[in-house]
């Protein structure tokens, strides 16, 4: 990423349709506490086989495509359960960015608000990219341009939409955390005018648990 406005980087094609998010994260790696190494369970059984040795086929195991930044994926990209580790594991292992022709309703939340941009582009579009991404015998890198709304896809330029809110958490560089306390001072405003009409209901869970 070069600024809070542009990724640039190696584009991998992934043309399947559907890709859930078992499949993005499966379940093994749900054990931990924290989110500590869930890239190395992203993709799992398309990047290992079943004696867990790497499938070299793979377009993510493959030596060029070490350093992928985008993902171009089939339509329904994320469907399945809500789990956000896959969302953490496509970041950790170094994914900004998925161009999909539509996306899992949760996962699409699960990616924006954590700063995983998902992008929709008319599906003929992304067919056209993922055919020219396979034919091409080395890495290509695509240009996703948030100032202007446009993906720059070799000789492409293909505009996008995202609502005002995803789109200023991106260009500002948080998430959602960060979005709702761009609005810290309104939060507490109301809060205090809460407690003053209701006093009573201030700090009531404190006070339950000293008089318990």
């Amino acid at each position: 990423m070069t600024d809070s406005s542009c990724i640039n980087g190696i584009a991998a094609p992934l043309n399947i349709d559907n890709l859930d998010t078992d499949q993005i994260m499966p379940k093994q790696f749900l054990r931990g506490i924290d989110k500590k190494g869930l890239d190395q369970g992203l993709l799992w059984d398309l990047r290992f086989n079943g004696e867990g040795e790497i499938r070299p086929e793979f377009i993510l195991n493959r030596p060029e495509y070490r350093n992928t930044r985008i993902l171009v994926t089939g339509p329904n990209f994320g469907c399945g359960s809500s789990r956000e580790h896959a969302v953490w594991g496509l970041q950790q292992y170094g994914i900004q960015a998925v161009i999909a022709s539509s996306f899992g309703e949760i996962f699409y939340s699960n990616a924006m608000n954590n700063g995983l941009l998902a992008v929709m582009l008319p599906q003929d579009e992304v067919a056209e990219i993922l055919e020219k991404l396979s034919r091409k015998q080395e890495p290509q890198q695509l240009e996703i341009d948030l100032a202007t709304m446009q993906v720059r896809a070799f000789s492409n330029v293909i505009p996008f939409i995202l609502s005002d809110r995803h789109r200023n958490m991106f260009l500002e560089g948080v998430d959602m955390v960060g979005a709702s306390l761009g609005y810290k001072e309104k939060i507490l405003e109301f809060a205090n005018a809460h407690w003053t009409r209701q006093p009573w209901v201030r700090n009531i869970a404190i006070r339950t648990m000293q008089r318990l």
